[in-house]
């Protein structure tokens, strides 16, 4: 049984749903159906902004919010900037994000609000005497963070929360893992910040917190496996985090293993990312990998005679990307179709177009 508009009609007239909310499951529909016509989607849906209005909306929101912020530093106060940050955003959200829907001042109200009760968060571990060099108080800071931004999510819906979200998350595993600081960013080795064989806190914090990320982001995506609403945007937020995380530490712990072996097993890494990122379809886990690749092919070049300039690189590099782009749905198509029947293989997006034969 499917939905038309008559139902919509008659749904509306019997109070079931608003005008406005008939509207919107409208639209979605014939979104859904345009989409759905035309086979498999080439592009994961990320929309930033719908126009010119929507950024000059966004910069009178900034001057805006940075007045507020410089009224309440003169009143006085940390409580009276960082709530009334917080809630100036909430307050101007109810107009700019659940009625007029509009995505870039929504992500500039998120980010105030984040920014509001972050500083608000901070001063009261503060005021309580928590010393903010432990691990646990660290991730107190980011299950506080957590727990505001998903309820800012539940009442405005914006994907973008989820990329915050992630950060303070990221803020509790390596609060959990206890052998990580800022410092330790800035001054550990890059060469093996990320390889798990030394031990170090952050390789093992990105672990965990990329599987988080990942399963998170699954969990979005299979809700919505053609793309067309919410949960496939805020799932594009939580892969973006997840693939740096998960990528960068195990590629670097495979690249770092000495001679030969190291770079077998980068080759194999990539080839998995690849295959990986073709089944889930998203691209941001083989974007996370490109460094590596790169590294690999510089490998390959040196093992020659000539001279191996970085534009012959940036030639071969981008030659595979563009070709990855360009053939990346009749790629998916192929790869899903060899593979057997698994567990919610049913739930990712299509992959199989009847208005496109790849045979």
């Amino acid at each position: 049984m499917q939905i038309n508009e008559d139902d919509l009609r008659a749904a509306t007239a019997a109070g079931i749903i608003d005008e406005a909310q008939a509207a919107r499951l409208g639209s979605l529909a014939h979104q859904r159906a345009g989409r759905l016509a035309k086979g498999l989607a080439e592009d994961e849906p990320f929309e930033l902004f719908r126009g010119f209005a929507e950024i000059f909306i966004s910069i009178g929101l900034i001057l805006l919010i940075s007045s507020a912020i410089a009224f309440a530093a003169s009143i006085g106060g940390v409580v009276a900037i960082t709530l009334g940050l917080a809630g100036l955003c909430w307050l101007a959200g109810t107009y700019f994000t659940l009625k007029r829907r509009m995505s870039l001042p929504s992500i500039v109200l998120v980010s105030g609000f984040s920014m509001g009760i972050s500083g608000f968060f901070g001063w009261m571990l503060d005021v309580i005497g928590l010393p903010n060099d432990q691990g646990w108080v660290i991730s107190l800071f980011g299950i506080l963070g957590i727990g505001a931004m998903l309820l800012h999510y539940r009442t405005f819906r914006v994907p973008f929360s989820m990329f915050i979200v992630g950060l303070y998350g990221l803020s509790v595993v390596f609060g959990i893992t206890g052998t990580f600081t800022v410092g330790d960013f800035f001054t550990s080795d890059w060469d093996t910040i990320f390889d798990l064989r030394d031990g170090s806190g952050l390789a093992l914090g990105t672990l965990i917190f990329g599987l988080l990320a990942f399963v998170a982001g699954l969990w979005f995506d299979m809700r919505d496996p053609h793309r067309v609403g919410r949960m496939a945007r805020s799932a594009f937020w939580l892969h973006l985090l997840a693939a740096p995380a998960l990528v960068n530490t195990i590629m670097m712990t495979a690249y770092n293993v000495p001679g030969a072996l190291g770079v077998f097993l980068t080759i194999i890494g990539l080839v998995l990312v690849t295959i990986f990122a073709l089944i889930i379809d998203r691209r941001s886990f083989l974007t996370a990998g490109l460094g590596y690749l790169a590294a690999l092919l510089l490998w390959a070049m040196q093992q020659g005679d000539g001279d191996l300039s970085i534009p012959i690189l940036m030639l071969v590099l981008g030659a595979i990307v563009t070709a990855l782009g360009t053939f990346w749905t009749n790629l998916r198509i192929s790869l899903m179709r060899s593979l057997p029947n698994f567990p919610g293989k049913n739930r990712l997006p299509p992959h199989d177009n009847p208005t496109q034969d790849t045979e």
